[in-house]
């Protein structure tokens, strides 16, 4: 998916003071939604037990070999609920963290990768409620690894929540796997972007690794895995529509607040508050003697004379017309003609 992790073309780099606020509100509305789109128990649990015959039908059966190996053996179950309970709120927000500080001009594209993915997933919730394993009846042969072990973490035998708060959190919410789809998109991320062959080896290693311990712990089918991986794809392949969305959003917005406030400006300096002066009409010649008018024999301060005019006379002015009638006329003297 190198569309979706690509730097943009052009772009500023981000603040996290935007950041912050906007993954906070996203992730809240998530979690609020994940409650609120609780289904029916019967309807979820028939829903479960259609994905493990339709496993069936395909031969697909690794999640009863693991789910045994992880309830039998306690080294491999304990740190397997450690992990279902806690990576996904740990490893993914630091990856995040790292791609603003580290690599930045590929940040945002995925930021709206793991937004857009997480939205998907919160549609299949609400159109899919589905049983996980662990919460089948004991005739289908799984084991809550997470009430085994309840004893050894600060879940209790409801969920992987704090213990007493199973209430708070959608056990339903199985379809698609987000553990699988959030851990595919850390794997992604470090491979392309890692520098060093450790980060990229963790690139590979951890969404294979969250992908057996949803199985083995019975939190997950392996459908559910495959359906996490589809809903990542999916949101990387919408990265850049919602993208040029955004944008032209932002340009849509900026317009519109653009607008009252230069009409304010406008406003402040008709009225005298702004220091620039209203603009003069082009169709319309400003008034240069503010309405006073010369008087005969009045020189316009800066205007020419000839050595010959007499004082106050101006050349084209009243006196000088005056002085041109006089030279005219025959009783005038020769020497004036």
């Amino acid at each position: 998916m190198p569309h979706a992790t690509a730097p943009p073309v052009s772009g500023h780099r981000p603040r996290w003071w935007t950041e912050l606020p906007l993954i906070a509100v996203v992730y809240a509305l998530y979690s609020a939604g994940r409650l609120l789109v609780r289904g029916d128990v019967s309807t979820a649990v028939d829903h479960g037990l259609a994905i493990l015959r339709l496993e069936q039908a395909l031969y697909l059966n690794a999640e009863h070999p693991l789910n045994r190996l992880f309830t039998s053996t306690p080294s491999l179950g304990i740190p397997a609920d450690f992990a279902y309970a806690s990576l996904h709120y740990l490893v993914t927000p630091a990856v995040l963290i790292w791609m603003f500080r580290r690599r930045s001009s590929a940040y945002r594209a995925a930021r709206v990768w793991l937004m857009n993915s997480t939205l998907l997933g919160l549609a299949g919730f609400t159109l899919m409620p589905t049983c996980p394993p662990r919460l089948l009846d004991a005739s289908h042969g799984f084991v809550d690894t997470m009430a085994q072990y309840s004893g050894y973490g600060w879940w209790g035998a409801g969920a992987s929540a704090p213990r007493g708060l199973s209430g708070m959190t959608n056990q339903y919410a199985a379809m698609p796997s987000l553990h699988v789809g959030w851990s595919l998109w850390c794997g992604i991320l470090l491979w392309r972007h890692g520098r060093h062959p450790l980060v990229r080896a963790a690139g590979v290693a951890y969404p294979l690794i969250t992908t057996i311990v949803v199985m083995g712990t019975a939190n997950h089918y392996f459908l559910d895995a495959v359906a996490g991986a589809a809903v990542m794809g999916v949101g990387a392949l919408l990265v850049r529509p919602v993208m040029r969305l955004a944008d032209r959003f932002k340009v849509w917005a900026g317009a519109r607040i653009a607008g009252p406030v230069a009409a304010l400006s406008g406003d402040r300096f008709r009225s005298g508050r702004g220091s620039a002066p209203e603009d003069v009409p082009a169709t319309v010649s400003p008034n240069v003697s503010a309405g006073c008018k010369t008087s005969p024999g009045e020189r316009i301060p800066g205007q020419r004379t000839t050595s010959a005019d007499p004082p106050g006379t101006a050349v084209g002015g009243p006196g000088a017309r005056d002085a041109a009638d006089a030279a005219a006329s025959d009783d005038a003297p020769a020497a004036a003609r």
